[in-house]
């Protein structure tokens, strides 16, 4: 069998350096909105990718079926499926189960997309005495060791879409215009040190969490084996896929505020620690020790979404872009302001974060939270 990324690369090729594109769009009162925005912004942005990655994670799609786990699962060959559905059967309580419409596109050799709707076997979950989301992201981790079989993403009324091609033409491959959501995040890629394919392109999710990266850890190597040791597994050959789960193990399961999550995984430097308050100081310092491992070195700028948050974050010295902006009850991240002025030309505020300055943008609250404000400039946009 070749590898997943000669499959898939029709370049032949896993190294090519570049940038990647991020674009983010949420709705504060949770109003649904169509694909066309978020579509026409990422696709302005063009020139920062090379058609080897594109993709979108989608809030509010399914109200129909909001209490149940969404499964997208890819899936390489139609025996893939055939074992998978067996494993989901005895799993899950599956509720539905229908391939994702798909129609022709400019992508390349696209395989096969399903969705499920489930709930955890309760008895399985008492057995093991863990919680509904612990139960899902371990079945998806076995999942995901299955030959020819990945899982997209695993949240509640939400969904990931993603492969090889421009962001514009996997939205075209997947019928997006049918959706809609109050959250987009959007992603184009540019792979570096890691192979363009279906399941490598961005965002990466578990449960609700999904990231869209721009950048490179170098310090992936300690970052994985320290999420592995939680039961995550890394198997989608791509650095992006350990920041999902990180958001997931010290948010969710160790009840990490966000604000306090940002600074473990873009940590101030000592010199910047040591000026602080003393309570201060304490806290960073106490996070530091016990969640070293979990630094992202490198240069990287990242939106984050979970149901009724999205959330923006650069590297501490911001070898990455990102701009925010707000518009009456909507927020926008973006690699480039221009993508933001294509759909909303005149917003009330636009701003570039500082590094390792995070910006979160919350449901039923129009305000934006932002930490490090002494070093934060925000113009008036007017």
């Amino acid at each position: 069998m070749k590898a997943t990324g000669e499959v898939n690369n029709p370049y032949g090729d896993d190294k090519v350096i570049d940038s990647c594109s991020l674009f983010g769009m949420m709705n504060t009162k949770g109003e649904r909105f169509s694909s066309s925005n978020p579509v026409r912004a990422i696709a302005n942005m063009h020139e920062r990718v090379n058609g080897l990655g594109g993709g979108f994670a989608v809030y509010g799609i399914y109200p129909e079926h909001e209490d149940l786990y969404a499964l997208h699962i890819m899936y390489l060959d139609k025996g893939a499926r055939k074992d998978t559905e067996k494993y989901l059967d005895r799993s899950f309580i599956v509720l539905l189960g229908e391939e994702i419409p798909t129609r022709e596109a400019e992508v390349w050799n696209p395989p096969l997309f399903w969705r499920y709707f489930v709930e955890p076997k309760g008895s399985q979950m008492q057995d093991r005495q863990e919680s509904a989301d612990d139960y899902i992201v371990d079945k998806v981790m076995k999942a995901n060791g299955k030959p020819k079989t990945f899982v997209l993403s695993s949240g509640k009324d939400m969904g990931v879409f993603k492969g090889i091609g421009f962001p514009e033409d996997i939205a075209e491959h997947f019928c997006l215009e049918e959706y809609e959501g109050y959250m987009w995040i959007c992603h184009g890629r540019f792979p570096t040190n890691t192979p363009g394919w279906w399941g490598g392109a961005q965002p990466f999710n578990i449960l609700d969490w999904s990231v869209a990266h721009n950048g490179e850890l170098s310090s992936y190597g300690a970052n994985r084996r320290y999420v592995e040791t939680h039961g995550y597994s890394c198997a989608m050959q791509t650095d992006t896929e350990v920041l999902a789960y990180a958001f997931d193990l010290l948010v969710r399961k160790h009840g990490i505020p966000i604000q306090f999550a940002a600074k473990v995984l873009a940590a101030p430097f000592w010199d910047e620690i040591d000026s602080m308050s003393q309570s201060e100081r304490s806290v960073l310092t106490a996070l530091r020790q016990v969640y070293g491992s979990l630094l992202m070195n490198g240069p990287f700028s990242i939106i984050v979404a979970h149901q009724g948050e999205m959330i923006g974050l650069t590297d501490r010295i911001k070898l990455r872009p990102m701009t925010a902006a707000i518009k009456k009850d909507f927020v926008y991240l973006s690699s480039e302001e221009a993508a933001i002025r294509l759909v909303s030309p005149r917003p009330d505020r636009v701003w570039n974060p500082a590094g390792g300055e995070i910006v979160v943008g919350r449901l039923e609250s129009p305000e934006i939270l932002q930490v490090a404000l002494a070093h934060h400039t925000l113009r008036d946009a007017r």
